[in-house]
């Protein structure tokens, strides 16, 4: 028993010191991009795997439309990369292929289509999420996902701490023998300050007069428990901006009421409930495959469809009839994000009445709906009578 209480302890040790090491490379980061001040916006365009090359072209479709005046002047660039497929991180044995990576980096920001994660029973390899690599090496602390329900009075917009909590370390867990296996939760003053921060000036800035913070902070009493307080701590520099907290076992029952719903605006959330809830928010907007999110860092920002790869879509021979609205979606947070307002709102304009108002068009995933191309000539034609 010694022997495996000893070799347990020293890899804890070790994620302990790579964890100090990343606080101190958090506190030396330096201010956010000002997209306003480049002469050049490079956006880089992943297609993924299964439905994602089909949704993410559509979404540039749209993009390159809304940006033909600066593509043109040369001030927009969108950048092809191809190798972020399962296919090729399995060859690779890696979440992203170096080359990958570094085609990544030459970029401001990323359209990135959905890939797969292998689980249990799947012929690949155990290789890490993509998705949580790429978090982790552009270090894209807050992942923002708008959903947005006019008719029902929903306009959420969720904070999700994005590099800490249970997923930071969801590969490093430790198996002491058969009988007992630890995984690793982390929150840190840094991390949180920053996502409670962003979320602050998002609400400050969009006229948005709450914000809910969502823990479990009476049963996880140390990570939990610290990121209430912090929020909470932040907050109080808000002091036009009402604060309060949940639980999030009884959030997820408040959502679905609906005499309540129609209260809350912005959410501060850890990472793990903050993937949970969101899904859950977006069955509201129509589903998941409705439903895009920005991933933000202070020097790199990926946008993307909160969905997975539909293989079973492609399989079937259905991946024509792809719902892009995601990526649609995630191309309005971009837009906004790179300083584009007027395009932002313009396309977030012509989706509320695609996917609400008119719906000439629908998209249902086969040929009982209109196809992903049909839907994108939709959403550009409107956006052209605005």
């Amino acid at each position: 028993m010694e022997n495996k209480v000893t070799a347990s302890a020293e890899k804890f040790a070790a994620l302990i010191e790579a964890q100090l090491a990343r606080v101190e490379r958090m506190k030396a980061q330096k201010e956010f991009v000002d997209y306003n001040k480049l002469d050049k916006i490079i956006i880089g365009v992943c297609g993924g795997d299964g439905i994602g090359p089909i949704i993410t072209g559509e979404a540039q479709r749209v993009l390159e439309f809304l940006l033909k005046e600066e593509v043109e002047a040369g001030k927009v660039e969108f950048k092809m990369i191809d190798g972020l497929t399962i296919e090729n991180r399995v060859a690779a044995n890696k979440a992203i292929p170096d080359d990958v990576l570094a085609e990544i980096k030459s970029c401001h920001v990323i359209l990135k289509g959905p890939t797969t994660t292998p689980k249990a029973g799947d012929p690949w390899p155990n290789i890490e999420s993509a998705n949580v690599a790429m978090r982790k090496e552009l270090d894209l602390f807050a992942n923002v996902r708008p959903v947005k329900v006019p008719d029902q009075g929903i306009d959420w917009t969720f904070f999700r701490e994005n590099t800490e909590g249970a997923y930071t370390l969801g590969s490093c867990g430790v198996d002491v023998d058969d009988e007992l296996s630890f995984d690793f939760t982390v929150t840190t003053t840094e991390g949180t300050e920053r996502i409670a921060r962003l979320a602050y000036e998002f609400a400050k800035n969009n006229g948005k007069d709450m914000v809910s913070i969502v823990t479990k902070a009476n049963i996880i009493k140390k990570t939990d428990g610290k990121f209430l307080k912090i929020c909470q701590r932040i907050g109080e520099e808000y002091p036009e901006i009402n604060t309060n907290d949940w639980f999030i076992d009884i959030m997820t029952a408040k959502l679905i009421d609906e005499k309540r719903r129609k209260d809350f605006k912005v959410f501060i959330l850890p990472n793990l409930y903050g993937d949970i809830i969101t899904d859950e928010a977006a069955e509201f907007q129509g589903g998941v495959g409705t439903a895009g999110s920005a991933n933000i860092g202070k020097r790199y920002a990926m946008f993307e469809a909160i969905h997975g790869s539909a293989p079973r879509m492609m399989s079937e021979g259905r991946g024509c009839y792809a719902d892009p609205c995601s990526m649609l979606r995630a191309t309005v947070l971009l837009l906004s994000h790179i300083g584009k307002i007027e395009q932002s709102k313009k396309l977030e304009r012509a989706l509320d009445i695609c996917m609400f108002e008119e719906k000439k068009l629908t998209v249902t995933g086969r040929d009982t709906g209109c196809t992903c191309e049909a839907f994108g000539n939709y959403v550009m034609e409107t956006i052209a009578a605005l």
